[in-house]
């Protein structure tokens, strides 16, 4: 019941910025309020305030087919979806403000990986035995059975959440280069992502090989890890790239705050209200994970 209410709302909050391109013009959009009071008169407590409107009730419904389809079915496409929503979602909420914080994290998170899948059975356990969206499935039948294959493949959600990490560090490099050395370039983005693919390439490679489950972190870390810094190295940007906060600087013609304005309720509510501050149009935002 847990994952399926998370599961709901993760995919739903998912979805809104493609309902958003996708609803119909000429179809109303009405705006709903859910509020919910304890006490009366000048004791009045707000439990509930949100604010939503048609497009949040499309995406509500459509998530909630699709999770009674997995509470009925557990299908791996159903699964995924879910999945995809929880990383996702994890992405949009998490950010690293430099290179160092992110390289403290990943260094923790490979021995975590590693003791959890060579030293225990642990993880490997509950992967396949405990039946939640915790990992992405992978149908190695699907020519043979299609859409009703049985035999998987598994990905953990914890080795692509770690790219919270890798993102966060690549906008970072991008970031420090684009202000503090006045380069327009995205080397150490295509960097990052290069290696990540190369890393996770490795992982199936080994595994295959010797048909035993791989820490995923084990060759993702080095190689994340690994390729910026040796770039950097070779570039003579070392020094710059662990030195960059990005705390300290914002983007040029980045609006600022003086104060906030106090909203609750719906992502397009937000949005609305974020207008009058001028902060609606995207290219002036300062980048963030959830940016990409």
């Amino acid at each position: 019941m847990y994952f399926f209410v998370l599961g709901i709302l993760a995919l739903s909050h998912t979805m809104s910025p493609f309902m958003c391109r996708v609803f119909p013009a000429n179809l109303p959009n009405k705006q709903y309020q859910l509020l919910f009071t304890q006490g009366s008169g000048e004791s009045k407590e707000e439990i509930v305030n949100y604010e939503f409107d048609t497009k949040d009730l499309i995406c509500l419904g459509i998530s909630s087919v699709v999770g009674v389809w997995y509470v009925l079915k557990k299908h791996w496409i159903a699964n995924n979806l879910f999945g995809l929503a929880f990383a996702l979602n994890g992405v949009e909420l998490l950010h690293l403000n430099n290179v160092s914080t992110g390289c403290i994290l990943l260094g923790g998170l490979f021995v975590y990986d590693v003791f959890w899948v060579f030293g225990t059975n642990v993880m490997v356990t509950v992967a396949k035995s405990f039946e939640a969206p915790i990992k992405l499935v992978f149908p190695q039948d699907l020519l043979e059975k299609g859409l009703d294959a049985s035999n998987f493949a598994m990905l953990g959600l914890g080795d692509i959440m770690h790219l919270i990490f890798i993102y966060s560090c690549s906008v970072i490099f991008f970031l420090s280069f684009t202000l503090s050395l006045k380069k327009n370039t995205r080397t150490y983005f295509y960097t990052s992502f290069l290696a990540y693919i190369f890393g996770l390439g490795l992982t199936i490679f080994v595994m295959h090989t010797f048909k035993h489950a791989q820490p995923a972190l084990l060759y993702l870390v080095p190689a994340c890890v690994g390729f910026p810094v040796l770039l950097a190295l070779f570039k003579g940007e070392l020094t710059e790239m662990f030195s960059y906060d990005s705390s300290d600087e914002v983007l040029p013609h980045t609006p600022r705050l003086t104060h906030f304005p106090t909203v609750s309720g719906s992502p397009s509510s937000l949005a609305n209200s974020m207008q009058s501050f001028g902060l609606s149009t995207p290219r002036r935002r300062r980048h963030t994970p959830s940016d990409m």
